[in-house]
């Protein structure tokens, strides 16, 4: 068995630029940016298996106007993760897989987390992965606001839960499910999104019973499923979603 060690490689602080760098195979989070502003990634690749555990290729908390362009990410996780306190990030031309896709959260496991506003993923494939596009928050534990979240002119390529917003992330059942999440979700688009999954279950929208999101928007969601059990379907609980344009996967 392989051991990765707990420590990130790179901790980001203060700077302008990333471009031409190469990650392959590093500790946990290959990059984790902290109180940055300004900060663009560009042609930046990180490389580990899919097997290797809390490998996320980018993780970004309490920061401002970060760019990531143009740039291959395959992990054992988030392939970018965005954390609490992170506003105006935008996310083109990414590549990612393997790994957990790009994730908004997981959101609400600790007290006093700053607002997330201001995502935009737009023009990325993802591959191979067990989720492409998501939101999540932990159920019962503290409040928080994540709006202002868009996501455009994505291809998945097999993936397991293409469109998921979850409000009731449990990882190994070290949370109780029986309070919903108080971390309130507005404002969120998926728009061009289109290729293969591989569940049935291809746009998944879970949110808070307590606080259910508001103003989602699902346009142009062409998703196909081949495999048994099929259609395609989409579920959706404590939203009422504004869908237009092309819909695939019958459900909301």
């Amino acid at each position: 068995m392989v051991r990765y060690p707990t420590e990130s490689v790179l901790l980001v602080q203060n700077l302008k630029d990333l471009s031409n760098l190469k990650n392959k195979i590093t500790k946990n989070f290959h990059v984790n940016v902290l109180g940055c502003k300004n900060l663009t990634f560009q042609h930046f690749t990180v490389r580990a298996p899919g097997e290797s555990v809390n490998t996320d290729g980018i993780h970004i908390g309490r920061s401002t106007g970060i760019y990531i362009i143009d740039s291959k990410i395959s992990t054992g996780d988030d392939c970018i993760s965005v954390g609490d306190g992170t506003e105006e990030l935008h996310i083109t031309g990414v590549t990612c897989g393997p790994g957990h896709g790009i994730s908004v959260g997981s959101l609400g496991k600790y007290p006093d987390e700053k607002p997330v506003s201001g995502i935009f993923v737009k023009n990325c494939t993802i591959s191979d992965t067990t989720n492409g596009v998501r939101i999540k928050s932990w159920p019962a534990l503290y409040g928080g606001v994540a709006s202002n979240m868009h996501f455009e002119d994505i291809v998945m390529n097999n993936v397991q839960n293409p469109v998921i917003i979850d409000q009731g992330y449990c990882p190994w059942n070290q949370c109780s499910l029986k309070a919903p999440s108080k971390v309130k979700i507005s404002d969120v688009s998926f728009k061009s999104i289109r290729g293969t999954s591989a569940t049935p279950v291809v746009v998944r929208i879970a949110c808070s019973s307590g606080f259910p999101c508001q103003k989602v928007k699902l346009a142009n969601i062409n998703i196909a499923y081949r495999g048994p059990g099929g259609p395609a379907k989409s579920q959706c609980s404590n939203v009422k979603p504004i869908i237009s344009g092309i819909m695939s996967a019958s459900g909301c």
